[in-house]
């Protein structure tokens, strides 16, 4: 689909991220949602006079940020990502943003309906995620993270004692599915990073994926989403 830039998702993705770390490292206490209005800022100027940054499609990210600091963790969490806090003796903490979801309900029921992998399914996607791109970024719609600096004021952001803390984990929708197909609990999905890191979850959602190509049991947009995890533990 047509995005009105040159730059593609992976090229925005390795920009703002790489300004978001740097940031996070550089200025300590600094309040998450600023370093991420900011990055923004900065990764749309580079395109600016290049690209058509009011298209509908201009590359976007969620993002997720976690910052441990001698007393606290805070936390950001904008777009349909999940993080995960275990601290002894608590629930685990489920931040998620799943703002996406509330958008285009008729266009993705009419998309569910259909067998995954063929053409009329293709072009009720395309009409799906058409729709969401008109209501990204803006009220009534959901945000995320791409020319608008101001989609950092609607991320989730908290703290967390960093006293007792055990793992922290960052997960994309493509990761959460591990929970979404009810192949484990929160607490499953934890243990089997502990045992053997992100590739044992993906290999286990791959799986999963590739028992139900049409979507028959777990309607989706696609058959294999593009899945990311950080894994974090700490001494406690």
């Amino acid at each position: 689909m047509p995005t009105g830039c040159s730059h593609r998702t992976h090229g925005y993705v390795r920009q703002l991220g790489a300004r978001l770390l740097a940031a996070m490292e550089t200025r300590g206490a600094a309040p998450l949602p600023g370093i991420l209005a900011e990055g923004i800022a900065e990764v749309s100027a580079l395109h600016a006079g290049t690209c058509d940054l009011d298209a509908p499609g201009t590359p976007a990210t969620t993002v997720v940020m976690a910052r441990i600091g001698p007393r606290t963790l805070d936390y950001l969490v904008l777009g349909d990502s999940t993080l995960v806090i275990d601290q002894a003796g608590l629930p685990l903490r489920i931040v998620t943003d799943r703002g996406v979801d509330t958008v285009a309900v008729a266009e993705r029921a009419a998309m569910d309906a259909l067998r995954a992998g063929t053409a009329e399914h293709q072009a009720a996607r395309l009409r799906f995620v058409g729709r969401q791109r008109e209501l990204r970024n803006r009220p009534g719609g959901y945000w995320i993270a791409s020319t608008d600096p101001q989609a950092a004021a609607h991320a989730r952001t908290g703290t967390a004692a960093a006293a007792g803390l055990r793992r922290v984990s960052l997960l994309s929708d493509g990761a959460t599915r591990f929970v979404e197909f009810s192949l484990g609990t929160w607490e499953d999905l934890l243990a089997t990073l502990d045992a053997g890191g992100p590739r044992a979850v993906l290999s286990r959602i791959r799986a999963a994926e590739d028992t139900d190509l049409g979507g028959a049991r777990w309607p989706r947009p696609k058959q294999h989403d593009d899945a990311t995890v950080v894994h974090i533990t700490t001494a406690t």
